[in-house]
Protein backbone atom coordinates (compact mmCIF):
# COMPACT_ATOMS: atom_id res chain seq x y z
CA UNK A 1 0.00 0.00 0.00
CA UNK A 2 1.54 3.44 -0.71
CA UNK A 3 1.83 6.39 1.18
CA UNK A 4 -1.83 7.56 -0.22
CA UNK A 5 -3.41 4.13 0.50
CA UNK A 6 -2.52 4.60 3.24
CA UNK A 7 -3.99 8.24 3.98
CA UNK A 8 -7.11 7.15 2.80
CA UNK A 9 -7.37 3.76 5.34
CA UNK A 10 -6.52 6.56 8.53
CA UNK A 11 -8.36 9.31 7.29
CA UNK A 12 -10.99 8.24 5.02
CA UNK A 13 -11.79 9.43 1.75
CA UNK A 14 -10.85 12.77 2.43
CA UNK A 15 -7.61 12.33 3.64
CA UNK A 16 -5.85 14.15 6.25
CA UNK A 17 -8.82 17.30 5.71
CA UNK A 18 -11.22 14.47 7.88
CA UNK A 19 -8.89 15.29 10.88
CA UNK A 20 -9.92 19.13 10.90
CA UNK A 21 -13.56 19.76 11.06
CA UNK A 22 -14.68 22.44 9.36
CA UNK A 23 -14.08 26.05 10.31
CA UNK A 24 -11.04 24.86 12.82
CA UNK A 25 -7.83 26.05 12.81
CA UNK A 26 -4.46 25.10 11.34
CA UNK A 27 -2.65 23.83 14.14
CA UNK A 28 0.70 21.53 15.30
CA UNK A 29 -2.05 19.08 16.34
CA UNK A 30 -3.48 18.93 13.30
CA UNK A 31 -0.16 18.78 11.54
CA UNK A 32 1.19 15.75 14.27
CA UNK A 33 -2.13 13.46 13.37
CA UNK A 34 -1.57 14.02 9.71
CA UNK A 35 2.06 12.78 10.44
CA UNK A 36 0.91 9.46 11.68
CA UNK A 37 0.37 8.17 8.47
CA UNK A 38 4.28 7.93 7.89
CA UNK A 39 5.78 4.88 8.89
CA UNK A 40 9.13 3.89 9.55
CA UNK A 41 9.28 0.74 7.49
CA UNK A 42 12.07 -0.76 9.48
CA UNK A 43 10.84 0.27 12.67
CA UNK A 44 7.11 -0.44 11.83
CA UNK A 45 5.89 2.17 14.02
CA UNK A 46 4.72 5.75 12.77
CA UNK A 47 7.30 8.84 13.13
CA UNK A 48 4.93 10.72 15.82
CA UNK A 49 4.90 8.11 17.86
CA UNK A 50 8.43 7.25 17.49
CA UNK A 51 9.57 10.93 18.74
CA UNK A 52 11.15 11.73 15.37
CA UNK A 53 8.90 14.92 14.92
CA UNK A 54 10.02 18.33 16.10
CA UNK A 55 9.91 21.74 15.75
CA UNK A 56 6.75 22.36 14.18
CA UNK A 57 5.70 26.26 13.50
CA UNK A 58 2.94 27.72 11.41
CA UNK A 59 2.91 30.80 9.86
CA UNK A 60 0.53 31.93 7.53
CA UNK A 61 -0.10 28.76 6.31
CA UNK A 62 3.59 27.88 5.59
CA UNK A 63 4.74 24.75 7.86
CA UNK A 64 7.97 24.03 9.19
CA UNK A 65 8.85 21.25 11.24
CA UNK A 66 12.11 18.76 11.40
CA UNK A 67 12.10 15.06 11.09
CA UNK A 68 14.91 13.78 13.69
CA UNK A 69 16.22 10.08 12.16
CA UNK A 70 17.81 7.49 14.27
CA UNK A 71 20.88 7.62 11.91
CA UNK A 72 22.54 9.67 9.05
CA UNK A 73 22.85 6.47 6.89
CA UNK A 74 19.19 5.66 6.98
CA UNK A 75 18.40 4.04 3.92
CA UNK A 76 14.81 5.72 3.12
CA UNK A 77 15.56 9.27 4.29
CA UNK A 78 14.48 10.89 0.87
CA UNK A 79 11.12 9.04 1.21
CA UNK A 80 10.17 9.56 4.47
CA UNK A 81 10.67 12.94 3.54
CA UNK A 82 8.71 13.09 0.48
CA UNK A 83 5.80 10.80 2.09
CA UNK A 84 5.41 14.06 5.12
CA UNK A 85 5.49 16.87 2.34
CA UNK A 86 2.47 14.98 0.94
CA UNK A 87 0.27 14.33 3.86
CA UNK A 88 1.14 17.67 5.31
CA UNK A 89 0.28 19.31 1.95
CA UNK A 90 -2.69 17.88 1.61
CA UNK A 91 -4.11 19.46 4.90
CA UNK A 92 -6.74 22.42 4.16
CA UNK A 93 -4.82 25.99 4.36
CA UNK A 94 -1.50 24.52 4.63
CA UNK A 95 0.63 26.78 1.26
CA UNK A 96 3.81 24.88 1.93
CA UNK A 97 5.83 22.91 3.65
CA UNK A 98 9.74 22.87 4.37
CA UNK A 99 11.21 19.91 6.10
CA UNK A 100 14.18 19.18 7.78
CA UNK A 101 15.95 16.21 8.35
CA UNK A 102 18.49 15.25 10.45
CA UNK A 103 19.64 12.28 12.86
CA UNK A 104 21.14 11.53 15.90
CA UNK A 105 22.75 8.25 16.17
CA UNK A 106 20.90 6.19 19.05
CA UNK A 107 23.25 4.01 21.00
CA UNK A 108 22.57 0.25 21.94
CA UNK A 109 23.11 -1.21 25.09
CA UNK A 110 25.69 -2.96 26.51
CA UNK A 111 23.87 -6.25 26.80
CA UNK A 112 26.82 -8.56 26.12
CA UNK A 113 29.48 -8.02 28.45
CA UNK A 114 30.13 -8.04 32.19
CA UNK A 115 32.84 -5.59 32.60
CA UNK A 116 32.39 -2.40 32.82
CA UNK A 117 32.51 0.10 30.00
CA UNK A 118 36.12 1.49 29.55
CA UNK A 119 35.89 5.61 29.71
CA UNK A 120 37.86 5.17 26.06
CA UNK A 121 34.56 3.75 24.76
CA UNK A 122 32.68 5.82 27.09
CA UNK A 123 31.33 8.15 23.99
CA UNK A 124 31.42 5.37 21.52
CA UNK A 125 27.36 4.47 20.68
CA UNK A 126 27.83 1.64 18.94
CA UNK A 127 30.68 -1.17 18.18
CA UNK A 128 29.86 -2.94 14.72
CA UNK A 129 32.06 -6.44 14.28
CA UNK A 130 33.12 -7.43 10.97
CA UNK A 131 33.91 -10.73 10.50
CA UNK A 132 33.85 -14.06 8.83
CA UNK A 133 34.47 -17.74 9.28
CA UNK A 134 37.54 -17.60 7.11
CA UNK A 135 40.09 -15.43 5.66
CA UNK A 136 40.40 -14.31 1.98
CA UNK A 137 36.54 -13.02 1.85
CA UNK A 138 36.69 -9.83 1.42
CA UNK A 139 36.23 -8.98 5.11
CA UNK A 140 38.46 -6.10 5.44
CA UNK A 141 37.46 -4.46 2.09
CA UNK A 142 34.38 -4.61 3.49
CA UNK A 143 35.23 -3.10 7.00
CA UNK A 144 36.91 -0.38 5.35
CA UNK A 145 34.09 0.64 2.80
CA UNK A 146 31.42 0.28 5.39
CA UNK A 147 33.26 2.96 7.35
CA UNK A 148 33.89 5.09 4.79
CA UNK A 149 30.16 4.91 3.25
CA UNK A 150 29.17 5.38 7.06
CA UNK A 151 31.04 8.71 7.47
CA UNK A 152 29.84 10.02 4.12
CA UNK A 153 26.43 9.51 5.47
CA UNK A 154 27.15 12.49 8.09
CA UNK A 155 28.11 9.79 11.01
CA UNK A 156 31.39 9.61 13.29
CA UNK A 157 33.23 6.66 13.06
CA UNK A 158 36.30 5.09 13.70
CA UNK A 159 37.78 1.81 12.56
CA UNK A 160 39.97 -0.65 14.60
CA UNK A 161 41.61 -3.00 12.67
CA UNK A 162 42.07 -6.00 15.09
CA UNK A 163 43.85 -8.59 12.35
CA UNK A 164 46.99 -8.61 14.52
CA UNK A 165 48.67 -10.79 12.50
CA UNK A 166 47.48 -9.38 9.56
CA UNK A 167 46.95 -5.96 9.52
CA UNK A 168 45.83 -4.20 6.14
CA UNK A 169 43.62 -1.59 7.35
CA UNK A 170 46.93 0.99 7.30
CA UNK A 171 47.28 -0.04 3.18
CA UNK A 172 43.60 0.32 2.48
CA UNK A 173 43.17 3.78 3.86
CA UNK A 174 46.82 5.05 2.77
CA UNK A 175 47.51 5.62 6.51
CA UNK A 176 51.34 7.56 7.39
CA UNK A 177 51.04 9.14 9.95
CA UNK A 178 51.37 7.54 13.19
CA UNK A 179 49.28 7.63 16.66
CA UNK A 180 50.23 10.09 19.21
CA UNK A 181 50.10 10.72 23.22
CA UNK A 182 47.09 12.58 24.89
CA UNK A 183 46.59 12.47 28.41
CA UNK A 184 47.33 8.92 29.30
CA UNK A 185 45.69 7.43 26.02
CA UNK A 186 46.66 6.90 23.18
CA UNK A 187 44.72 9.42 20.04
CA UNK A 188 44.37 7.89 16.56
CA UNK A 189 45.31 9.36 13.73
CA UNK A 190 42.39 10.44 11.15
CA UNK A 191 41.61 10.39 7.70
CA UNK A 192 38.77 11.48 5.92
CA UNK A 193 37.65 12.12 8.66
CA UNK A 194 37.30 8.43 10.17
CA UNK A 195 39.51 8.15 13.32
CA UNK A 196 41.23 4.63 13.03
CA UNK A 197 43.95 2.48 14.80
CA UNK A 198 45.79 -0.61 13.68
CA UNK A 199 48.93 -2.95 14.90
CA UNK A 200 50.54 -2.36 11.33
CA UNK A 201 51.06 1.25 12.52
CA UNK A 202 53.77 0.18 15.07
CA UNK A 203 55.16 -2.50 12.51
CA UNK A 204 56.66 -1.23 9.83
CA UNK A 205 59.12 -2.63 7.36
CA UNK A 206 56.80 -5.99 6.31
CA UNK A 207 58.01 -7.43 9.47
CA UNK A 208 56.14 -10.27 10.87
CA UNK A 209 53.61 -9.89 14.16
CA UNK A 210 54.70 -13.00 16.21
CA UNK A 211 53.08 -13.36 19.50
CA UNK A 212 51.09 -15.94 20.93
CA UNK A 213 47.34 -15.67 21.62
CA UNK A 214 47.38 -14.00 24.94
CA UNK A 215 49.53 -11.23 24.12
CA UNK A 216 47.95 -10.58 20.54
CA UNK A 217 44.58 -9.74 22.94
CA UNK A 218 46.45 -7.99 25.40
CA UNK A 219 46.67 -5.69 21.91
CA UNK A 220 44.02 -5.51 21.18
CA UNK A 221 42.30 -4.98 24.52
CA UNK A 222 44.68 -1.87 25.00
CA UNK A 223 43.24 -1.02 21.96
CA UNK A 224 39.66 -0.57 23.12
CA UNK A 225 40.28 0.72 26.73
CA UNK A 226 43.67 3.04 26.21
CA UNK A 227 42.50 4.60 22.70
CA UNK A 228 41.05 8.06 22.67
CA UNK A 229 38.08 7.03 20.51
CA UNK A 230 36.04 9.99 21.51
CA UNK A 231 32.50 10.50 20.88
CA UNK A 232 31.60 8.27 17.38
CA UNK A 233 28.30 7.15 16.35
CA UNK A 234 29.72 3.67 14.99
CA UNK A 235 33.34 1.85 15.88
CA UNK A 236 33.51 -0.44 13.14
CA UNK A 237 35.63 -3.01 14.12
CA UNK A 238 37.56 -5.73 11.63
CA UNK A 239 38.05 -8.91 13.06
CA UNK A 240 40.74 -11.66 12.26
CA UNK A 241 39.31 -14.72 10.43
CA UNK A 242 38.06 -17.61 13.16
CA UNK A 243 36.78 -18.14 16.70
CA UNK A 244 39.77 -17.49 18.65
CA UNK A 245 41.87 -15.58 21.32
CA UNK A 246 40.92 -11.52 19.81
CA UNK A 247 37.21 -12.82 19.44
CA UNK A 248 36.46 -13.43 22.69
CA UNK A 249 38.66 -10.64 24.10
CA UNK A 250 36.30 -8.34 22.57
CA UNK A 251 33.46 -9.58 23.67
CA UNK A 252 34.66 -9.31 27.30
CA UNK A 253 36.22 -5.70 27.05
CA UNK A 254 33.07 -4.28 24.67
CA UNK A 255 29.72 -3.95 24.36
CA UNK A 256 29.83 -4.95 21.11
CA UNK A 257 26.59 -3.81 19.05
CA UNK A 258 26.51 -6.64 16.73
CA UNK A 259 28.64 -8.54 13.96
CA UNK A 260 28.17 -8.14 10.54
CA UNK A 261 29.05 -11.17 8.75
CA UNK A 262 30.98 -11.55 5.51
CA UNK A 263 30.99 -14.34 3.12
CA UNK A 264 31.86 -15.84 -0.48
CA UNK A 265 29.09 -17.23 -2.00
CA UNK A 266 30.35 -20.93 -2.52
CA UNK A 267 29.76 -23.47 0.04
CA UNK A 268 33.62 -23.64 0.93
CA UNK A 269 33.12 -20.03 2.99
CA UNK A 270 29.36 -20.74 4.05
CA UNK A 271 30.58 -23.72 6.24
CA UNK A 272 32.88 -21.17 8.10
CA UNK A 273 30.36 -18.88 8.35
CA UNK A 274 28.05 -20.88 9.91
CA UNK A 275 30.45 -21.46 12.82
CA UNK A 276 31.12 -17.51 12.95
CA UNK A 277 27.21 -17.27 13.07
CA UNK A 278 27.42 -19.80 16.25
CA UNK A 279 30.23 -18.14 18.15
CA UNK A 280 28.19 -14.53 17.78
CA UNK A 281 25.18 -16.65 19.27
CA UNK A 282 27.37 -17.91 21.87
CA UNK A 283 29.08 -14.74 23.30
CA UNK A 284 25.40 -13.05 23.08
CA UNK A 285 26.41 -10.67 20.53
CA UNK A 286 23.14 -9.91 18.08
CA UNK A 287 24.41 -10.68 14.56
CA UNK A 288 23.18 -7.92 12.08
CA UNK A 289 23.29 -9.67 9.29
CA UNK A 290 24.86 -11.30 6.19
CA UNK A 291 27.05 -9.11 3.62
CA UNK A 292 28.30 -11.04 0.00
CA UNK A 293 31.00 -10.13 -1.22
CA UNK A 294 32.48 -11.28 -5.05
CA UNK A 295 28.58 -12.39 -5.48
CA UNK A 296 29.17 -11.51 -9.64
CA UNK A 297 30.58 -9.88 -12.15
CA UNK A 298 29.39 -7.79 -15.41
CA UNK A 299 30.63 -8.25 -18.56
CA UNK A 300 31.78 -5.29 -20.72
CA UNK A 301 30.91 -6.92 -23.62
CA UNK A 302 27.85 -8.27 -22.67
CA UNK A 303 26.46 -6.57 -19.40
CA UNK A 304 25.47 -9.91 -18.30
CA UNK A 305 25.63 -10.88 -14.85
CA UNK A 306 28.20 -13.92 -14.24
CA UNK A 307 27.89 -15.49 -11.19
CA UNK A 308 31.62 -17.13 -10.76
CA UNK A 309 31.36 -18.15 -7.53
CA UNK A 310 27.70 -19.54 -7.22
CA UNK A 311 24.91 -17.64 -6.47
CA UNK A 312 22.92 -16.93 -3.85
CA UNK A 313 24.93 -18.25 -1.21
CA UNK A 314 24.92 -15.68 1.45
CA UNK A 315 21.12 -14.98 0.88
CA UNK A 316 20.59 -18.30 2.14
CA UNK A 317 22.65 -18.91 5.20
CA UNK A 318 21.12 -15.80 6.00
CA UNK A 319 17.23 -17.01 5.62
CA UNK A 320 18.83 -20.53 7.29
CA UNK A 321 19.82 -18.78 10.39
CA UNK A 322 17.11 -15.82 10.45
CA UNK A 323 19.11 -12.91 10.38
CA UNK A 324 18.98 -10.06 8.07
CA UNK A 325 20.12 -10.22 4.30
CA UNK A 326 22.47 -6.95 3.91
CA UNK A 327 22.89 -7.15 0.29
CA UNK A 328 25.65 -8.46 -2.17
CA UNK A 329 28.50 -6.56 -3.38
CA UNK A 330 29.91 -7.10 -7.31
CA UNK A 331 33.43 -8.09 -8.53
CA UNK A 332 35.04 -5.10 -10.01
CA UNK A 333 38.41 -4.42 -10.53
CA UNK A 334 38.70 -1.00 -9.67
CA UNK A 335 37.67 -2.46 -6.27
CA UNK A 336 41.05 -4.12 -6.28
CA UNK A 337 42.78 -1.28 -7.73
CA UNK A 338 41.98 1.11 -4.97
CA UNK A 339 42.49 -1.28 -2.15
CA UNK A 340 46.16 -1.19 -3.15
CA UNK A 341 46.31 2.28 -3.67
CA UNK A 342 44.72 3.12 -0.47
CA UNK A 343 41.46 4.67 -1.52
CA UNK A 344 38.47 3.58 -0.31
CA UNK A 345 36.00 2.16 -3.21
CA UNK A 346 33.44 4.04 -2.06
CA UNK A 347 34.96 7.41 -1.68
CA UNK A 348 36.60 7.41 -5.29
CA UNK A 349 33.79 5.65 -7.03
CA UNK A 350 30.50 5.94 -5.10
CA UNK A 351 28.18 5.38 -8.30
CA UNK A 352 30.02 1.94 -9.49
CA UNK A 353 27.32 -0.82 -9.17
CA UNK A 354 30.14 -1.57 -6.21
CA UNK A 355 29.91 1.50 -5.18
CA UNK A 356 26.19 1.77 -4.32
CA UNK A 357 26.19 -1.74 -3.21
CA UNK A 358 28.54 -0.91 0.16
CA UNK A 359 26.45 2.23 0.38
CA UNK A 360 23.19 0.16 0.51
CA UNK A 361 24.86 -2.10 3.36
CA UNK A 362 25.71 0.93 5.17
CA UNK A 363 22.16 1.65 5.43
CA UNK A 364 20.91 -1.93 6.11
CA UNK A 365 23.29 -2.52 8.72
CA UNK A 366 22.50 1.19 10.53
CA UNK A 367 18.99 -0.02 10.19
CA UNK A 368 19.51 -3.03 11.97
CA UNK A 369 21.47 -1.48 14.44
CA UNK A 370 18.26 1.07 14.79
CA UNK A 371 16.30 -1.98 14.91
CA UNK A 372 17.74 -3.34 17.62
CA UNK A 373 18.17 -0.42 19.89
CA UNK A 374 14.24 -0.06 19.29
CA UNK A 375 13.73 -3.58 20.45
CA UNK A 376 16.27 -2.96 23.72
CA UNK A 377 14.81 -0.07 24.53
CA UNK A 378 10.90 -1.79 24.34
CA UNK A 379 12.48 -5.01 26.27
CA UNK A 380 13.61 -2.36 29.33
CA UNK A 381 10.03 -0.36 29.02
CA UNK A 382 8.24 -3.42 29.43
CA UNK A 383 10.37 -4.48 32.30
CA UNK A 384 10.18 -1.21 33.77
CA UNK A 385 6.03 -1.53 33.98
CA UNK A 386 6.11 -5.09 35.01
CA UNK A 387 8.50 -3.74 37.98
CA UNK A 388 6.39 -0.78 38.79
CA UNK A 389 3.61 -2.81 38.65
CA UNK A 390 4.93 -5.64 40.88
CA UNK A 391 5.72 -3.39 43.23
CA UNK A 392 2.53 -1.21 43.43
CA UNK A 393 1.09 -4.75 44.41
CA UNK A 394 3.95 -5.29 47.00
CA UNK A 395 5.31 -8.55 45.47
CA UNK A 396 8.67 -9.49 43.37
CA UNK A 397 7.85 -11.65 40.14
CA UNK A 398 10.77 -13.47 38.27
Amino acid sequence: MGILGKITERFGSKGPAAGIQSGATLDENAVLEALRAVQDPDLHRDIVSLGFVRNVKIKSGEVSFEVNLTTPACPVKEKLKTQCEEVVMALPGVTGVKVTMTASTRGSLPINTGSPVSAALGQVKNIIAVASGKGGVGKSTTAVNLAWALAKSGSKVGLLDADIYGPSIPLMTHLREGATASENLVAPPVVDGVKIMSVGMFNQGGKATIMRGPMAAAVIKQFLTQVAWGALDYLVIDYPPGTGDIQLTISQTAPVTGAVIVTTPQEVALIDVRKAISMFETLKVPVLGVVETMSYFVCDNCDKKHFIFREGGGSRVASEHGVAWLGGIPMDPGLVKASDEGTPFVAGHPDTPAGKAFFDVAGAVAAQVSILHAENKNVLQHFSLEWKSDAAAGEWKN
